[in-house]
């Protein structure tokens, strides 16, 4: 079962991220953010590409949701932590990470 503290210890480890507020949540960037921790620390929303969105939320639908509105259509995801394992998460972070770097370069 991951937590909020492994989401933040996993995000953190990832070159160049940095964590700041957003809102009501706490954002982890590097250059622009790539997964927001919910306040009660019992979700995050994590970008990834819509393809691997698609394909999460379909296999393994009771820990990843896209959001329901445009921002879900940009790849977008909840993420329920107890659902998934600390290496499951790390998994799905550093992809976040990855494709938030083709995004700063232009490249999807």
């Amino acid at each position: 079962m991951a937590t909020g503290q492994d989401l933040r210890k996993c995000a953190l480890a990832l070159e160049g991220t940095a964590e700041q507020p957003h809102f009501d949540r706490q954002a982890f960037k590097a250059r622009r953010i790539f997964a927001t921790l919910a306040a009660d620390q019992l979700t995050a929303n994590i970008r990834l590409p819509p393809e691997e969105q698609e394909f999460r939320c379909a296999a393994h639908p009771d820990a990843y949701r896209p959001l329901p509105n445009k921002w879900g259509a940009q790849g977008w995801t909840t993420v329920f932590l107890s659902v998934l394992t600390s290496e499951e998460l790390s998994v799905v972070l550093a992809s976040a990470w990855r494709h938030q770097q083709n995004v700063v370069r232009g490249r999807r």
